[in-house]
C-alpha cells in the first residue's frame, strides 16, 4: 500500500477533531490500533475499551515507530503530532476509509444483520450473484471471500475491525469485483467497525435476544443493528448507481421500528404476512425444503438443498437482495436451487454411523429453538442436543436454551461454551437449575459434562439407530476461551473423532480442552 499523507486523511474527515499541531504532509505507511503491531511510518489511534486502554501505550506505539496518533484524552507534549476526538473508534473508521481510498464508494455494498441466520443468508446472497455472474466478494464472521482467495477473519463471531473491513474492501476492488455482501454484526455497528462502508442494500434476518450484556437491553441491542438501515439515506452516489433499499422481515417484532428509521425505498418478505416475497406451501424434509415463490407476479415452485423451514425465509431475503442486485428473476431463482450448505449450519457429519449426527452453529435461544424443531423434522426417533452456554456474556441465555432444549430434546448435555473467566460449574449448575424447573430429570433427560469432547462422545454413546445427535453453539469456529486463552477447537473435529472412536477408524483425534 503507498504511503497516504496524514493531511489527505483529514481532508474529508466528518468529525469533529483539534490538534496542537496541524496534521501536515506526515507520510502515513499503516493504520494501527493495537500498539504491538505499530510499525515505522504508521499512525496509531488509541481506542479505549474493555480491559485495554490503548492510551497507555501511547508512548509504546511511539517507540515502535508511530508518526502520529489519535486519541480521546487530553495530551500534551508529544514528540508526534496527536489529533483529538470525541470518539477513537468511529475516528478509525473513517482514517481507515480514507487510507484505502473510500473503496466502498466504487462497490456495491450488500448489508446483512440479524440475531439468526445473517451468515447463512449472506453465503445465499454470495453463492447466488457469483453463479449469476456478478463479480462478488463476501466478508463474514467466518472467513473473506476475494476473488479465489478466502481469509480467515478471526477467531469468533464478530465483524472485523474497520482497518480490516476497509482493507478488504480495497483489495475487492483492486481484484476487479464490483459487489460485496457485507455480513454486519451488532458490536460491528456500535463499534463503528462498519461506519463508511456506504450500504446500498440492508437486509435484515430477525432481532431476538442476543448481546444483551454489551448493549444493556433489547432496544438498545435493535438501534445498534437499525444504524445500518438508517445510513442506507447517507449512502454517497456511486458509479454504479444507489438502490438504496432496505429489505424487511415483515414477521419478526423488529419490522415497524426498523421500517420507521428507512427513509426511502424498502421491501418486505415473509411468510405470516402479506409481503413483497412471499412463501407458502413448505415442505421440508432432510435434503432440504421445497416451497411456492411468490414474488413481483412470479409464482415458482423452489428447492433449497438446505434443511429446514427457518431457511425459507432466509431463501427469500437472499433472492431479494439478489433482485435489487440486478440479477434477473430466473437466474436469482436457479441460484437458490444450487445452494449447498454453510460451514457450522446444520452441517451433516456423515461416517457411517446409525443415527444422524449435526454440527449447528446455534447459540441463542431462538436459534436453538429452531435447530431442534427442524431436527424434529428430520427424524422420527429421538433427538439429542449438546450444546453450552458461554462465559461473561448474557447469563439469561443459560436459563433460556436451557428451558428450550428440555422442551424440544429428548436429551440435552450441557457442556463448556467459551467459558472464559467465569467457572463453568457454576455456568452447568446455572442450565441444571433452569431443565429442573422446566420439567427435566438429571440422569435421566439431562446431563452436565464439563467437557465438550465427553459431553459429545456420551451423546453418540446414548444415540440408538434412528436418532439424531446434534451439536450447537460452535458451529465453525475453531477455538475455545478458557480463561484468556484461546485452546483449538473444532465441534465438526470433535464429532468425527467421537464417530471413529465408536466405528473403530482410524486417524481422526479428538481435539484437547483443559477440561479433558
Amino acid at each position: 500500500m503507498k504511503p497516504v499523507l496524514l493531511s489527505d486523511l483529514f481532508k474529508e474527515f466528518p468529525i469533529p477533531w483539534a490538534t496542537d499541531v496541524a496534521p501536515g504532509a506526515i507520510p502515513i505507511s499503516a493504520i494501527y490500533y493495537d500498539s504491538r503491531m505499530v510499525r515505522r511510518g504508521a499512525l496509531f489511534v488509541a481506542i479505549s475499551g474493555g480491559s485495554v486502554d490503548g492510551h497507555e501505550y501511547i508512548s509504546s506505539a511511539i517507540s515502535r515507530g508511530a508518526v502520529a496518533v489519535v486519541g480521546t484524552r487530553e495530551i500534551k507534549g508529544l514528540p508526534v503530532p496527536y489529533i483529538r476526538v470525541a470518539d477513537s473508534r468511529e475516528a478509525l473508521a473513517y482514517l481507515a476509509a480514507a487510507f484505502f481510498d473510500h473503496p466502498a464508494r466504487q462497490l456495491t455494498v450488500i448489508g446483512v444483520t440479524g440475531t439468526d441466520g445473517k451468515t447463512t443468508t449472506a453465503n445465499m446472497i454470495y453463492e447466488i450473484l457469483k453463479q449469476a455472474g456478478v463479480k462478488a466478494g463476501l466478508i463474514s464472521t467466518v472467513n473473506a471471500v476475494i476473488g479465489d482467495e478466502v481469509v480467515d477473519t478471526g477467531f469468533h463471531v464478530t465483524t472485523p475491525e474497520a482497518v480490516e473491513v476497509q482493507g478488504y474492501l480495497s483489495r475487492m476492488l483492486a481484484a476487479g469485483l464490483t459487489t460485496v455482501v457485507l455480513e454486519t454484526t451488532s458490536h460491528g455497528l456500535a463499534q463503528h467497525r462498519v461506519t463508511a462502508c456506504e450500504y446500498d442494500i440492508a437486509v435484515v434476518t430477525n432481532i431476538t435476544h442476543e448481546h444483551l450484556d454489551y448493549h444493556g437491553t433489547y432496544e438498545e441491542y435493535r438501534a445498534a443493528k437499525g444504524r445500518m438501515f438508517a445510513s442506507l439515506a447517507q449512502t454517497v452516489e456511486k458509479p454504479l448507481g444507489n438502490p438504496r433499499l432496505a429489505i424487511l422481515n415483515r414477521d419478526d417484532i423488529s419490522y415497524d421500528y426498523l421500517a420507521g428509521l428507512v427513509k426511502g425505498r424498502q421491501v418486505t418478505y415473509g411468510l405470516q404476512h402479506k409481503t413483497d416475497y412471499f412463501a407458502q406451501d413448505v415442505t421440508s424434509n432432510p435434503s432440504g425444503v421445497d416451497f411456492t415463490l411468490i414474488a413481483e407476479g412470479l409464482v415458482e415452485r423452489v428447492h433449497c438443498n438446505l434443511p429446514g423451514k427457518f431457511n425459507v425465509s432466509n431463501c427469500l431475503a437472499a433472492f431479494a437482495a439478489a433482485r435489487a442486485a440486478g440479477v434477473e428473476t430466473g437466474a436469482a431463482i436457479k441460484g437458490l436451487s444450487r445452494l449447498q450448505g454453510v460451514p457450522g449450519r446444520m452441517e451433516a457429519i456423515e461416517m457411517g454411523q446409525p443415527y444422524s449426527a449435526i454440527v449447528d452453529f446455534a447459540h441463542t435461544p431462538n436459534a436453538l429453538k429452531v435447530a431442534l424443531e427442524t431436527a424434529r423434522e428430520m427424524t422420527t426417533k429421538r433427538v439429542i442436543a449438546v450444546f453450552g452456554s458461554a462465559g461473561l456474556r448474557d447469563r439469561q441465555k443459560r436459563r433460556l436454551m436451557a428451558e428450550v432444549s428440555v422442551q424440544l430434546a429428548d436429551i440435552s448435555i450441557f457442556t463448556a461454551e467459551d467459558p472464559r473467566t467465569e467457572s463453568l460449574e457454576s455456568i452447568l449448575a446455572e442450565m441444571a437449575d433452569a431443565a429442573t424447573l422446566a420439567g427435566g430429570v438429571e440422569g435421566k433427560t439431562f446431563y452436565r459434562v464439563a467437557d465438550r469432547g465427553a459431553a459429545i462422545r456420551l451423546g453418540a454413546e446414548l444415540a440408538a439407530p434412528g436418532d439424531l445427535l446434534i451439536a450447537c453453539g460452535k458451529g465453525h469456529e475453531q477455538s475455545m476461551c478458557f480463561g484468556t486463552i484461546e485452546y483449538p477447537w473444532d465441534d465438526r473435529t470433535a464429532m468425527r473423532a467421537t464417530l471413529a472412536e465408536q466405528l473403530g477408524l482410524p486417524g481422526y483425534e479428538m481435539p484437547h480442552l483443559p477440561t479433558s
